[in-house]
């Protein structure tokens, strides 16, 4: 689907990040994302389906292949609604990334 590398921070603009700055840039960007494309889901489910989806999610096995699979049977067009989310957060973030970078390095030089 799609990988948060070096690579993913070059498109973004963020291919400057200091070093020990880019595994908690991913992190970052990694659990913004879920946070939207849970919301927009949230937004279609029944309380029974939310029940039953965040059991799955806290519960969930290394890979988090039963959520998966929930959502592919659930709600098969969910993949669309992640690069869609991903699309904007792409867009946001290569807007603001030299503002990124700057303040990362003025607060490692402070």
């Amino acid at each position: 689907m799609f990988k948060l590398d070096d690579n993913f921070l070059k498109d973004i603009g963020l291919a400057d990040l200091p070093e020990d700055q880019k595994l908690p840039m991913l992190k970052d960007i990694y659990d913004t994302l879920e946070l939207r494309v849970g919301m927009r889901l949230a937004e279609q489910m029944t309380e029974a389906q939310m029940d039953e989806f965040e059991a799955l999610v806290d519960g969930q096995d290394a890979g988090g292949d039963a959520a998966k699979h929930w959502l592919e049977t659930n709600f098969p067009g969910y993949k669309e609604v992640v690069a869609e989310e991903l699309a904007k957060l792409k867009a946001e973030i290569l807007a603001t990334s030299e503002q990124i970078i700057s303040h990362l390095n003025e607060e490692k030089a402070a």
